[in-house]
């Protein structure tokens, strides 16, 4: 597989405010840090880096399982960043945790221990950003039962 590159152009607005650019077919998305800081106009990097992850988780899932002919629809996923202070007194994202819920009960999805098994490592924005913060991920049925 040959590598990758990809581009985000952001263009500042005003103050922490940003236009991120994805590219012609994509529209864009405007980003902001929360008060004091900023004007909270838009998603944090933080929230924009819990939101990659949590896409990125699903859509491992969501592949795995379809691989299978398997249809969880419609999935479900929460993070959670903890944001504190490191050693040098400096903000950083201390911890993630990952929430994905299945739109339908475990008894109705075959292969799902096997898929549980494997979809994270396919994951390449939740291992890529695991390999700096500890992700911790969770999977709930539609009944509530937590099945990893």
């Amino acid at each position: 597989m040959n590598n990758e590159l990809v581009t985000v152009e952001l263009v500042q607005l005003a103050d922490y405010r940003f236009e991120n650019r994805f590219g012609a077919d994509v529209p864009a998305l405007h980003t902001d840090e929360p008060a004091p800081l900023g004007s909270g106009q838009g998603p944090s990097p933080v929230q924009l880096l819990c939101a990659a992850v949590g896409n990125c988780l699903s859509d491992s899932l969501l592949f795995a399982l379809r691989k299978f002919k398997q249809q969880p629809e419609p999935l479900h996923a929460t993070v959670q960043a903890e944001v504190g202070r490191n050693a040098e007194g400096r903000l950083r994202i201390l911890q993630m945790h990952a929430t994905l819920r299945l739109g339908v009960p475990a008894g109705q999805l075959q292969h799902l221990e096997r898929v549980l098994g494997q979809f994270e490592s396919f994951c390449t924005v939740t291992q890529s950003v695991g390999q700096g913060i500890p992700i911790a991920v969770q999977v709930i049925d539609a009944e509530g039962s937590v099945l990893k």
